[in-house]
Parts: C-alpha cells; sequence; structure tokens
C-alpha cells in the first residue's frame, strides 16, 4: 500500500533524524525540519537533504502540503507542540513522553477525541518482530495466564559523573529520568504484550550522581562527548534532582505481579531492554540487544529458541518483519514498521476506532504511572494507580 502523504519533524538531535529516515524507508515524504533555531533547522535541512528548513512552529503549521507532524523535540515542548499541531488539523506522532504532567496528557487526550486526527506516541520498541510475536502468542492462549512478568532497561550512558545531557534536569525533562525516558518504554510494551493494566505499584529511587559536571558546550544524547576538547575543559558543577536507577514492584489487575529495574548508569548495558513472561503454560523472554531471538520455556520439554523467521511467526508479526529469516532486524526498523502501522491507519481510516498504534491515551498511561512511581518513592509505600 502505497502512503501518500507529506511530513515534517520537530527535532534536530539524537532522535529526530532517526524519524526523518524512517518516514522515508516507509515511503512517506519529508518536507522540512525545524530546530531549536533557524540555524539548527538549516544545518538539519542540509545534512538531511531536506527540502525546507523552518525557522518557527507556526511557520511549518502554515504549509499547507504536511499532513502530519513528528514531534521528537525536548520533552518540555512537547505539550505546547502538540496542542499548536491539532489546532492546525495536523496528524500528530510524538516522542514519550507525551507531556510533562498528567493534567497535561490528559487535556492532549481530550483534544485528540475531538481533533478528528490520528495522534500517536512512539513507543517503538513494540514494533520490534518478536515482541509482537509474543503478543500474538499470548492472544492466542499459548502462554496460558500470566503468572508475573519481570525486567530490566539498562544503559552506561550516564555512567561518569561528567556526563550530562539535559534530560538530567528536572526543569527540562521532568521529575523523573530514568523510568519516564526507558522505564516508559518497559511498562508499554509490557502493556501492549499482555494486556495487563497496573493496579498498584512500590517504587524505590536512587541518585546516584547528586552532582555532575555540567559542560557551557552543547552536548547530545548518547554522544559521551563534547563537540569540541575546548569545551571539555569549561565545565560547571550541577545538582541532580533526576533519578539514575529506579527498582519498581507491580501488582497488576487479575492478580498477576511483576518487577523492573532500570538504569543509565550500568557499564557495559548501551540499550538494553529485556523482559520475562511466566505463564500457566510457557514462559517467554526477550532482549533488545539480541532482538531477532525469542526464548520460549517449558516446564516437561526442552526450551526453544524461536529465531525471527515470518515463515513461522503469526500473521501480524510476520507482515510487520520485512526480511526473510536470517536477515536481522533492529532498532531503526522499529521506526519504520511503527510509522507504517500509523500512517496506513490514516489511510484506511482504521485509526477512528480501532487504531493499532500506540495512541495518546497510551501516552497519558505512562504518565499516570510516572506519578504514582514519584508518589510512591517519596512516600515509600505502596500507590494504588
Amino acid at each position: 500500500m502505497k502512503l501518500n502523504y507529506k511530513a515534517a519533524v520537530i527535532g534536530t538531535g539524537f532522535i529526530g533524524p532517526v524519524h526523518v529516515e524512517g518516514l522515508r524507508r516507509a515511503g512517506v515524504e519529508v518536507v522540512g525540519i525545524l530546530g531549536s533555531s533557524p540555524e539548527k533547522s538549516r544545518a538539519a535541512a542540509e545534512s538531511l537533504g531536506l527540502a525546507t528548513a523552518y525557522s518557527t512552529i507556526e511557520q511549518l503549521l502554515a504549509h499547507s502540503a504536511i499532513d502530519c507532524v513528528h514531534i521528537a523535540s525536548p520533552n518540555r515542548l512537547h505539550f505546547e507542540q502538540a496542542k499548536l499541531c491539532l489546532a492546525a488539523g495536523k496528524h500528530v506522532l510524538c516522542e514519550k513522553p507525551l507531556a510533562m504532567n498528567a493534567t497535561e496528557s490528559r487535556q492532549l487526550v481530550a483534544l485528540a477525541a475531538k481533533s478528528g486526527v490520528a495522534t500517536g506516541v512512539n513507543y517503538n520498541i513494540r514494533y520490534y518482530p518478536l515482541c509482537i510475536e509474543a503478543a500474538e502468542r499470548r492472544k492466542a492462549g499459548e502462554l496460558g495466564d500470566i503468572r508475573h512478568v519481570t525486567g530490566s532497561y539498562a544503559q552506561d550512558w550516564l555512567f561518569h559523573p561528567t556526563d550530562f545531557n539535559w534530560r538530567v534536569l528536572a526543569s527540562e525533562g521532568g521529575p523523573l529520568r530514568a523510568v519516564a525516558d526507558i522505564g516508559t518504554h518497559w511498562l508499554d510494551l509490557i502493556h501492549a504484550i499482555t494486556g495487563l493494566e497496573v493496579q498498584s505499584l512500590c517504587a524505590d529511587l536512587k541518585t546516584v550522581f547528586e552532582q555532575r559536571s555540567r559542560p557551557l558546550g552543547p552536548t547530545e544524547t548518547f554522544s559521551g562527548k563534547l563537540n569540541s576538547d575546548a569545551d571539555a575543559a569549561v565545565t560547571q558543577p550541577v545538582a541532580i534532582d533526576t533519578e539514575d536507577f529506579g527498582a519498581i514492584m507491580l501488582r497488576f489487575q487479575g492478580g498477576a505481579r511483576g518487577v523492573f529495574w532500570v538504569s543509565q548508569v550500568a557499564a557495559g548495558r548501551k540499550n538494553c531492554l529485556r523482559w520475562e513472561l511466566s505463564g500457566s503454560k510457557q514462559s517467554l523472554s526477550w532482549d533488545s540487544e539480541s532482538p531477532n531471538q525469542l526464548w520460549v520455556g517449558h516446564r516437561d520439554s526442552a526450551n526453544q529458541i524461536l529465531t525471527r523467521d515470518p515463515a513461522m511467526m503469526h500473521r501480524r508479526a510476520a507482515a510487520l518483519s520485512s526480511y526473510p529469516a536470517g536477515h536481522n532486524e533492529g532498532f531503526s526498523d522499529s521506526f519504520k514498521q511503527l510509522f507504517c502501522d500509523f500512517y496506513r491507519s490514516i489511510q484506511d481510516g482504521s485509526f477512528r476506532q480501532s487504531p493499532s498504534y500506540p495512541t495518546f491515551h497510551d501516552g497519558h498511561r505512562e504518565i499516570m504511572l510516572c506519578e504514582a512511581i514519584l508518589e510512591s518513592a517519596e512516600k515509600r509505600a505502596w500507590i494504588d494507580v
């Protein structure tokens, strides 16, 4: 199915160009890009081969050719930018978090319901083919009743006290960092696979580095270095008000239990999301750093490893797997598949009744969970969601 749509991207940092690439691979034309300054817009447009470098969001939204806006700007800007896009009648796909708090995200859910446009949140990890396969196996009853869920999401890009990025500041990214930045991916993925809703939770958070060295030169997410050696010599100490590590226990509706931890200071773990589902019939386990293998655990027969192979997968998982067995799919492919799903739902109108992609409602759920996690850590208590 050809996707005859045109998009613009807001954000020129780490993830904005990933959206541009994913859109192109999905067959969506990217008309232009907006950065935090006209200079950044021009530099990104030239680097990515885009026709238009927007100076303001108003200029972008006035461009009648744009069907959809992808928001990949810093967290604190998502709410206002999404509101403006909805008011302009543009479809919106926003990076997580959808907003800075549940009051804002609740307002966006309400506006989206009235807008008549498609509104999604980029929980791309849902779209690894074997995560979809796990969801299809659960729906088919192959796991039985889910007894418990365990997992983690670990990175090391903030391992040193000299590692710094805007995300470590609550004023820029929100009061939660590791949980909100990567933990919400885990929570959304578990909901997508299991269909389970969190009923209550108990959290413990830890700021490993209560002070970090802030470079006066610019830094990028995951860059691990400044833009030049000269910048590295000029730093200032900054008090840190967000967590580096979190451990959360979960009680799901229906009685299942769960536990997961997140860390951005785990040496050697570059971008490692793991989950394991324990069902009454079998278990499943997956690791994002080996995304083309799904472990299947049995009690009374040999365990199995399913290597991603469309010929051996459920129909929906196979449909969202582009390459034959042995041709690995990874991080960038998950963006492409989410974008394909999102734009196809616009094309066939299914977004109005039964969207298959993560919606603003899903984004709101994660913010509600984050606020409960923060409250739990502060009160040192179980919190009902």
